[in-house]
């Protein structure tokens, strides 16, 4: 490494912006915030490279920089993955089918049906135009304008006309941060919830267009997101995946048990079920997010088995006085079709009844595929005994 750097007055110095923070570990790293421009000297390797920021040099992981146009050249892929998958009818078939989520939204529109009477909608990431359609028949608004991105807006054209909504109803193909409106908007409504609440991290989208779009004093619909954490257990799941390799069919297979517990407990399990009983303490909502207020800044933060998560969302009343109406993915409600992500850890903890489990969860969007993010949990059982265990994973979520 060390001749490296000597040599580094010989290679041609690069400039690169930084994508997102970093907090270097030890005197040879740099760190750096989102938006530094470094002047990169040397690529020691695909991962590291050797940069200096304002005078001070040290080494940089590689994925958190970008040069110019890169980001332009990379991004139209990722758009096309991600809005490609919303062009078919599956995910739209599994979301409509999933009542408590569908359902919320009616009641959202059809409580506040007199509040919205001659109000601009804007429905962003509009999907099959179900939002707009409740809008337009259960309320009188002026104008509905349903944002899509993928392909699906062609066939949201043709479901507004076949139901008769082509008057109120004007479908807008593209993404929240290339559209034009010819007005600002009274309600911005969108379904922008992911797994664990941020997957996908569309809410970035959503405040781009409240920022831009959205009238001074509109609303927001959600008006507030929360995402709760347990520690459950998940005896089922256990005895499916690990539990099965001590004795199938007479035989010790305990040797594909480390294989197994890498393949099936260092990702999330999605669309997972828990039952209240299997939550081992009370939940606790580790994020609340005001819509009004939150900026993309803010985001860049039995047998205990692991955690599950599942978030609610909040739509405020137009109504003076009445109750907002509430959508919980949560074990106490019908399973939507998010259901509950589960994180195991690599090995069940005993519990005792009384003993606390505290601890932290940060959620940071992946500097380079920006639909994906990593989850890392950090636990303490029995903290202040002589039986405490302590416990660091981390999760990667991928689409």
């Amino acid at each position: 490494m060390q001749a490296q750097k000597e040599e580094e007055d010989e290679v041609s110095v690069e400039e690169y912006v930084a994508r997102c923070s970093f907090t270097g570990n030890d005197n040879d790293q740099l760190s750096f915030s989102s938006g530094d421009v470094l002047l990169v000297h040397a690529k020691m390797s695909s991962e590291w490279w050797w940069a200096e920021l304002r005078g001070i040099k040290g080494y940089v992981p590689a994925s958190y920089l970008l040069q110019g146009a890169e980001e332009d050249d990379e991004d139209p892929w990722q758009h096309k993955e991600y809005f490609g998958s919303y062009g078919t009818l599956r995910l739209h078939l599994e979301m409509l089918s999933d009542k408590s989520r569908t359902e919320a939204y009616r009641q959202v529109i059809l409580s506040n049906s007199a509040s919205l009477r001659n109000k601009v909608v804007m429905d962003l990431g509009c999907g099959t135009g179900i939002i707009s359609l409740f809008c337009a028949q259960l309320s009188e608004p002026s104008e509905v304008y349903a944002v899509e991105a993928s392909s699906m807006a062609e066939y949201t054209r043709q479901l507004v006309k076949q139901n008769g909504c082509e008057e109120l109803i004007t479908v807008l193909q593209g993404r929240a941060e290339e559209i034009e409106l010819p007005e600002q908007v009274d309600i911005l409504v969108s379904e922008w919830m992911g797994n664990c609440l941020l997957f996908e991290c569309m809410v970035e989208s959503v405040l781009l267009a409240r920022d831009r779009w959205l009238k001074e004093g509109g609303v927001m619909w959600p008006s507030s997101a929360a995402l709760s954490l347990v520690p459950c257990q998940a005896d089922s799941y256990y005895a499916e995946t690990m539990a099965f390799w001590e004795q199938p069919y007479g035989l010790d297979f305990t040797p594909l048990q480390p294989l197994a517990q890498q393949e099936f407990f260092t990702k999330p399990k999605f669309s997972h079920v828990i039952e209240p009983e299997d939550c081992l303490t009370a939940p606790c909502d580790v994020l609340q997010l005001d819509m009004y207020t939150l900026q993309v800044k803010d985001l860049e933060s039995g047998v205990f088995h692991g955690f599950s998560a599942w978030f609610k969302v909040q739509f405020e009343s137009l109504q003076r006085g009445e109750a907002p109406v509430e959508l919980d993915t949560g074990p106490n409600s019908e399973p939507p079709h998010w259901k509950q992500t589960l994180f195991m850890l690599d090995r069940p903890v005993s519990v005792h009844a009384k003993e606390a489990i505290s601890g932290s969860i940060s959620l940071r969007r992946n500097p380079v595929w920006r639909r994906h993010m990593t989850v890392t949990l950090h636990w303490n059982v029995g903290e202040g005994t002589s039986n405490c265990q302590v416990g660091t994973k981390s999760f990667p979520m991928w689409r």
